[in-house]
């Protein structure tokens, strides 16, 4: 092995700080599932059932019988793989009808579907190629790594704050070198806080400027906005945002990730962003999915149901006593204290709950929580019985 490099070494420190991490499968992708602990043999052996108030499938599409049918049909009418990066031989009819739903449902001249919203992030950073980039300081990692790959100069600016991204670029600009091109680049939902940008003041911002804002819907196309169009759609800011990007792996309860925006913006993509162009085509049976969650997504009752779920445990993890961040179908509760964040999330662990606890360095010191996010197939009962474990569990390791 290389003189230097000890993997082993890295995995302890990692354990000496608790972060060491572990692949436990689990049974299905639902709202209530059986788990395993990570096989070392290959042999998989399933425990109780629990509740899962964990995931990104805030809908609870991915075991709807209708978007398994979707992939089911374009699996047998179009392939299981798209075969090569669609620039060859990988672009389907499926690939252009999801691109086409997406580009209507987000109000654009048009979309372009990537293997991952990772891919999509890292992709369009890159193609766009801005001089200077102005990122929230609590950017996704693939906005972060995008920024880093593009080479550009990154100004981190106060997380959702409009003043400070105003302050940053009256600096640079006082450099005298406004002449070169500005990206402004946000989330819309966050992820580990559950906030949501405010995109009106940031868009005047950068419309001062003569910046370009790209925004990540990740956790917000499906869930937010009259259509599930997402944040943009529901802050009526779309003609101000010149890049909505999102993935198909959240509410939409598939796989990849999509831009949408102008027509140029679009054919600039496919020729530069190589994420795209040195990839093979989202496989089928995840366009078609995606393309069949999208409309559910649409229709609206799904959307209902996620909200009241929302509204239900917001209120019932309040009334027991916790601090609940954020204002999104994403409920972090607040702990403090990493040992005691652990201490919560095994505890409702073994009252069949499963919500993640969430420790620096991902949060701040001191800002340790649990990332607790309902789905809209969890019932009153379930969300109840949720409540009732983050009481009890509280009670028994002295947080409540």
């Amino acid at each position: 092995m290389a003189h230097g490099f000890s993997p082993s070494e890295r995995l302890r420190e990692r354990e000496e700080h608790d972060l060491r991490r572990h692949l436990n499968p689990a049974e299905a992708v639902a709202a209530r599932t059986r788990f395993a602990d990570d096989p070392k043999d290959g042999t998989i052996e399933f425990g109780e059932p629990e509740l899962v108030f964990a995931a990104n499938n805030y809908l609870g599409l991915a075991d709807d019988a209708r978007v398994q049918r979707a992939a089911e049909t374009a699996a047998r009418s179009v392939g299981t793989g798209a075969g090569a990066s669609r620039l060859v031989t990988g672009d389907t009819a499926i690939h252009r009808s999801l691109e086409t739903d997406l580009a209507d449902c987000k109000d654009a001249e048009r979309a372009l579907a990537f293997s991952s919203g990772y891919a999509a992030n890292v992709g369009t950073i890159d193609a766009l190629s801005p001089d200077v980039i102005f990122s929230d300081e609590l950017n996704h990692a693939s906005i972060i790594d995008g920024c880093r790959i593009a080479g550009a100069e990154t100004v981190v600016y106060d997380h959702c704050d409009p003043a400070d991204l105003h302050q940053k670029m009256s600096d640079r600009e006082a450099t005298g070198e406004r002449d070169a091109s500005w990206l402004v680049v946000t989330d819309s939902v966050f992820s580990m806080d559950g906030d949501l940008a405010p995109l009106p003041e940031l868009c005047d911002v950068a419309e001062q400027f003569g910046a370009w804002v790209m925004v990540d819907e990740a956790h917000a196309t499906g869930v937010f906005g009259e259509s599930g169009g997402g944040v943009v759609q529901r802050q009526d800011v779309g003609d101000q945002v010149d890049v909505q990007l999102g993935t198909l792996s959240k509410a939409l309860a598939a796989q990849g990730g999509y831009v949408a925006g102008r027509e140029s913006l679009i054919e600039l993509l496919l020729n530069e962003a190589r994420t795209f162009v040195f990839s093979t085509g989202l496989a089928p049976p995840a366009a078609g999915a995606a393309r069949e969650a999208l409309r559910i997504a649409r229709d609206g009752d799904a959307r209902e149901h996620l909200w009241a779920n929302v509204e239900r445990l917001r209120a019932g993890l309040e009334g027991a006593g916790y601090e609940v961040l954020g204002e999104s179908q994403i409920l972090p509760v607040l702990v403090g204290d990493r040992t005691d964040a652990l201490a919560l999330e095994s505890a409702i662990r073994e009252r069949g709950i499963v919500a993640p606890a969430i420790r620096p360095p991902t949060v701040p010191d001191g800002a340790s929580r649990l990332r607790v996010a309902p789905m809209a197939t969890h019932t009153d009962a379930e969300i109840d019985r949720c409540v009732a474990a983050f009481e009890s569990a509280g009670e028994e390791v002295g947080l409540l």
